[in-house]
């Protein structure tokens, strides 16, 4: 019997439209004369999903009862039993109740496809198990309903239904998805535009895989070799060299010309496993390619071109980057080399890059490793070797050994040569050589035992032994010189980089410069001093280490920077050649405190300048938004004291009430000026304490009308770790400006919902709300938005709102309400490490 065919519609957020494209299949299948059953659908009392039932056949579900309910699921044996051609399977990662046949919806959906059964289905790609972790970053919420990937990517057709971020949530808005009693939750919550994007970006990138995993398969069952540029993909040519991490930053910048452009960078190795290439430059190159989103490849073989052109081949790759040989002129008569071979090679499918670097032409030899001057063991290794040595060899050959020639004699004391020059360098390997001159002449050159030699041939073939010594020590001795060299100007050319890169990324850390300092000399300690002129006694700007000098006379080593500053280490007497370095480190630690010093000097000037537009805003204040009150409290009372008119007992009450409201505005206005004090002063010390929201936020309301506002605070949320009385007077100020801003009838919504480590309080008005420009300027103190009369107060309410938020350790921002308004999120963390509880979502989501 066949297997069945899986058709998947994967959508990138609940609510894209997969039931319906699913259904719309299934119309043109019937319509094609294809038997087509429904065997589960879950349409959420959609209107357009309903219709779109209407001509299907559907199977009856099998109910189940579990803990005193009963629920339905789908009946795979009704299914079974029927055996339609077609069976459409709605919410492939949904879980069974238990007592199902099977655990899982996609363990049904296998057996209809085991008898032969064709089926077309549906899932969100937050549903695929390799991305739960993902999804609950950037959403919030853990999936409970799993399906594992490898039953969606073992589809026969997967189908993307997708749709944009602000078309979803105008479907949402209209009552398409959801019930208009839970549009606002939803659109503040798990369908914010951030979240669908990032939804949406993970859908296209798994379905741009799979697609690219069914190219790569098509391709290799038409045994197809020429390239597709259906994508740009990049390989970049490694050599183990000094040149690749050019050609890797190349590599990656070319890609990112294109969308969806990838990097993939190859070393080609001999098969017999021997190379020249560094491990640790690889090692740091396969590090740069996997920091640029690239990957790294190690292939085998012997005829690197051909290698190459097969790899990218493979691949499908659309370019090929490499760099300019860096063999030298003479060495072309061997070949055309790597690179020219590849361009050749490549044919019209292929582009190559030949990008130039600093190794071109300049031989093929690898950097010499770092090292050091050879140390005292090898020194004295060298000396035993070439003195005592050819000794040794004398008595051996000279008592113990037949004759074995001239010839063979000057081999052998040549060896002990060679290895005290391996061993110790130049002077071991000259000593070594002329007292084995000296034994060969004397031991075994006839006349024995005189220093003089009669035969002329001797003369040349002493000669030559000396002169073979003694360039073999010259050798060595400047490779270990050079080696050092090298090693110590890579080492100062890494401090020098490191320096200019902390003066272009703008570090001010002077304690880390003088650190770094510290460790790159290996000092005991490091100080910065200074003096405001030449008569002046020495101050200590910044210290690092223990035991610190005061002054430069008394330092190990001291460094001027101008006239009257210096660097004064202690430790250890450094080499002149050092100085060159440590001069550059004062330098930048003259700029850092310099930069330090202006830095505060501009933080200064920003706090009077800031005091000076608030002392400037609260004078205006104060001449108009103080005065009127008091002019109305001062009118009332003037009239309540006049004897002229006889007030009755409704026009007292009035005036009294105008009183009463006048000094509410001014107790009001002077909290906020006196609040707003506290938080530019620094007074404000919260009182951090476990806080159940409910019983918060009703006290907060206090000050507007019953009607005015609409709780939903439920009773299920985590504490928060909270100051109550300031975070009740953020609560009032915010609630209280919605209110004054929400239109007449229309109550202020004030819900309150947990998230993962934290609360939402959300205050929603239906006001005439705030543009994004303007957004974070509301928060400004003395800013009040569009044509708010000067009555409404001096605009400190907001910014005192966010003040106390911040001390308390929350956020307090704004946005724009679904269907017109503002909508205030306060944000507050949890208490302790309790975990909050997971927010209930609609079920198409959590399913």
């Amino acid at each position: 019997m066949r297997r069945g065919k899986l058709r998947i519609y994967l959508g990138s957020a609940p609510g894209v439209g997969k039931t319906y494209a699913m259904l719309s299949e299934a119309h043109r299948r019937i319509e094609r004369g294809t038997d087509c059953v429904v065997g589960f659908l879950e349409h959420h009392n959609r209107p357009r999903t309903e219709v779109m039932l209407h001509g299907l056949e559907m199977t009856p579900r099998r109910e189940i009862a579990y803990r005193d309910s009963t629920f339905t699921e789908m009946d795979v044996d009704a299914l079974l039993a029927r055996r339609p051609a077609v069976a459409l399977v709605d919410e492939l990662a949904h879980t069974n109740v238990p007592g199902s046949r099977n655990a899982k919806r996609w363990q049904d959906v296998e057996e209809l496809l085991q008898a032969g059964i064709d089926v077309v289905t549906t899932v969100n790609i937050q549903h695929l198990e390799s991305l739960g972790d993902v999804v609950e970053s950037i959403t919030g919420v853990r999936q409970r309903e799993t399906v594992p990937d490898e039953v969606v990517r073992r589809a026969d057709q997967i189908e993307l239904v997708d749709m944009s971020p602000q078309a979803l949530r105008r479907r949402m808005a209209h009552g398409n998805i959801y019930k208009p009693d839970r549009v606002d939750a939803a659109l503040s919550n798990y369908f914010r535009p951030g979240n669908l994007t990032a939804l949406r970006e993970l859908a296209l990138l798994w379905v741009a895989d799979r697609v690219d995993e069914y190219l790569q398969e098509y391709r290799g069952e038409h045994n197809i070799r020429s390239t597709w540029q259906a994508r740009e993909r990049i390989v970049v040519g490694l050599t183990g060299g000094p040149e690749g991490r050019t050609l890797i930053r190349r590599a990656a910048r070319l890609a990112e010309k294109g969308a969806g452009g990838e990097v993939l960078a190859v070393y080609i190795a001999a098969s017999d496993g021997l190379s020249s290439a560094s491990p640790k430059e690889l090692a740091a190159q396969r590090t740069l390619v996997e920091d640029l989103g690239g990957t790294f490849h190690h292939v085998i073989g012997d005829d690197v071109p051909h290698a190459l052109l097969e790899f990218a081949r493979g691949v499908n790759a659309t370019q090929i980057v490499l760099g300019v040989s860096r063999r030298r002129p003479w060495q072309y008569v061997f070949g055309p080399g790597v690179s020219a071979t590849v361009a050749v090679e490549s044919g019209p499918d292929l582009d190559v890059h030949m990008v130039t670097h600093d190794a071109a032409a300049r031989g093929r030899s690898l950097p010499v490793a770092r090292g050091a001057r050879l140390g005292r063991s090898r020194l004295i290794w060298g000396w035993l070797t070439g003195v005592v040595g050819p000794a040794l060899l004398t008595l051996l050959l000279h008592e113990g050994v037949p004759e074995l020639g001239l010839a063979n004699d000057m081999l052998l004391f040549l060896t002990f040569t060679v290895a005290a020059a391996l061993l110790g360098g130049l002077l071991p390997a000259l000593a070594s050589a002329a007292f084995g001159s000296l034994l060969l002449n004397y031991f075994f050159t006839p006349p024995l035992y005189q220093l003089t030699i009669s035969d002329p041939r001797n003369i040349v073939a002493i000669s030559i032994f000396v002169g073979v010594a003694v360039s073999v020590a010259s050798v060595v001795d400047l490779a270990a010189r050079r080696t050092h060299q090298a090693a110590r100007l890579r080492a100062e050319s890494e401090i020098l980089s490191f320096l200019a890169g902390s003066i272009l990324r703008g570090e001010d850390s002077l304690d880390a410069l003088l650190e770094r300092l510290r460790e790159t000399f290996a000092m005991r300690s490091v100080a910065l001093l200074e003096r405001a002129d030449e008569l002046a006694p020495w101050t200590t700007a910044a210290t690092i280490g223990t035991d610190p000098v005061s002054r430069p006379e008394d330092a190990d080593v001291d460094m001027p920077i101008g006239e009257n500053m210096a660097l004064a280490l202690s430790g250890r007497v450094l080499p002149a050649e050092d100085r060159r370095v440590l001069g550059a480190f004062a330098a930048q630690a003259a700029v850092v405190l310099d930069r330090q010093r202006l830095v505060d000097q501009a933080g200064k000037a920003r706090e009077l300048a800031e005091g000076n537009r608030i002392r400037t805003a609260l004078l205006a204040a104060v001449s108009h938004d103080l005065r009127t009150p008091l002019a109305g409290i001062k009118a009332s009372v003037t009239s309540l004291r006049s004897d002229d008119v006889e007030w009755s007992e409704e026009d007292r009450a009035e005036l009294l009430g105008g009183i009463e409201e006048g000094a509410d505005r001014l107790a009001a206005l002077i909290g906020n000026l006196l609040d707003m004090s506290r938080l530019n002063t620094g007074s404000v010390v919260p009182l951090i304490r476990e806080t159940d929201l409910d019983e918060v936020v009703p006290m907060a309301l206090g000050s507007v009308p019953d009607d005015s506002v609409e709780l939903d605070i439920p009773e299920t949320l985590p504490m928060v770790a909270v100051d109550r009385g300031l975070l009740e007077r953020v609560v009032a100020n915010v609630v209280e400006n919605a209110v004054k801003y929400s239109p007449q009838g229309r109550p202020v919504h004030v819900a309150a919902s947990s998230l993962l480590d934290r609360v939402e309080l959300r205050v929603v008005d239906r006001g005439p709300g705030v543009p994004d420009e303007a957004k974070d300027r509301i928060f400004e103190p003395f800013q009040r938005h569009g044509d708010a009369p000067r009555g409404a107060g001096v605009g400190l309410g907001l910014a005192v709102a966010r003040g106390f938020t911040e001390a308390i350790g929350g956020t307090l921002t704004a946005e724009d309400t679904p269907g017109g308004g503002l909508t205030m999120v306060l944000t507050l963390p949890t208490a302790g490490d309790t975990p909050p509880a997971a927010p209930e979502l609609p079920a198409s989501v959590v399913t």
